[in-house]
């Protein structure tokens, strides 16, 4: 078959001249894959946290509501698209046929691999939902997907379950930019830091920031702090609802000796969270939001509105080498790795 674009856009169907993430529909067929494009037979989708959350609530937790509208979506859209959130998620599956311009990207039939992009982006057709596990965000499925050109992905290590490899890489992007942005020396704080990519976040900027440093994480639940102090994860922990903007800031100043701090983290899965976020980072200070439930324009707008002159990241999922970084933190840190292991394997 004609080489494809190798972004993708000759997937789109609607609307014509976007690429594959903002479009309202994507072509799904399998039955014909284009040169430069690799199919793969899909066994498990890890839903975006933020989406997989606003779909729980919208379905009331009913599980065959949940699978009736994660089918509707893709059958409408032709990819995992939540149409509130925006959002999508990754999936692991193994290497159906690859392409003839491709051949050379040392992948071969049977090759199990995790996806790097976003699901929103990726053509996706589900035969059958197998099982829905709402405690860790995944789907178990009989389908398939297309990887575009551009499409990065990461082969499954040999020495990690394919679930923990899996709920490692959901989130690779979050603790590879930890590992870019914090320095020594330097006061962090997490918002959310009780969820995958909120503790590994929190392991990475413990090392990062070496003995002078500092790190708080903020929790919702009491047992999620435990968990934290258990693991030595961060140096103290605030336990509070992220959404109060004024009440979280007060608590995780006195945690961090009346200072604002270095850089903020946001790796909350619910709306709502940008002023608190925001109020604790220090002027010239960093914020990145990994949360896919963030509200960019309120973001720029708050940060406005109280005079922070702050630099806001985009919670982009890719920087360089970050499956490398995620999966050594995992190898790096037994204790860890164990508790991925009981909760999100």
């Amino acid at each position: 078959m004609a080489l494809g674009c190798k972004y993708g856009s000759h997937r789109v169907i609607e609307p014509p001249g976007v690429l594959p993430q903002p479009a309202a529909r994507l072509n799904n067929d399998m039955s014909q894959i284009y040169d430069n494009e690799i199919l793969l037979n899909v066994t498990a989708l890890n839903i975006d946290s933020a989406s997989f959350t606003q779909l729980e609530e919208a379905t009331g937790g009913d599980l065959v509501k949940l699978e009736a509208e994660i089918l509707n979506i893709v059958s409408q859209r032709g990819k995992m698209q939540n149409p509130v959130t925006g959002s999508g998620g990754m999936f692991i599956g193994a290497v159906a046929a690859v392409g003839s311009a491709l051949a050379r990207r040392g992948l071969s039939v049977g090759d199990r691999i995790a996806s790097l992009v976003s699901l929103s982006l990726t053509p996706l057709k589900i035969n059958k939902i197998l099982c829905i596990r709402p405690e860790i965000d995944r789907v178990e499925i009989d389908g398939q997907a297309i990887l575009f050109e551009s499409g990065i992905y990461a082969k499954l290590p040999a020495d990690m379950d394919e679930g923990l490899a899996l709920a490692a890489l959901d989130v690779a992007g979050a603790p590879a930019q930890a590992a870019k942005l914090v320095k020594p020396g330097q006061s962090v704080l997490i918002l959310g830091a009780g969820g995958k990519s909120g503790m590994l976040v929190a392991y990475e900027a413990m090392k990062r920031v070496g003995p002078t440093g500092r790190v708080v994480g903020n929790v919702y639940l009491p047992e999620d702090g435990m968990i934290l102090k258990s693991l030595n994860l961060c140096h103290k922990v605030v336990v509070e609802d992220a959404t109060k903007p004024l009440l979280l800031l007060h608590k995780v100043l006195v945690a961090n000796s009346g200072h604002d701090y270095d850089v903020v983290f946001n790796c909350v899965n619910v709306p709502n969270t940008e002023m608190a976020t925001i109020l604790p980072c220090r002027q010239e200070g960093v914020v990145y939001f990994f949360s896919m439930a963030t509200h960019f324009g309120k973001a720029a707008l708050g940060a406005e509105g109280v005079g922070k002159d702050i630099t806001m990241i985009v919670g982009n999922g890719f920087t360089k080498d970050h499956a490398e970084i995620t999966l050594w933190e995992l190898r790096e840190n037994k204790e860890l790795r164990k508790l991925f292991e009981e909760k999100y394997a």
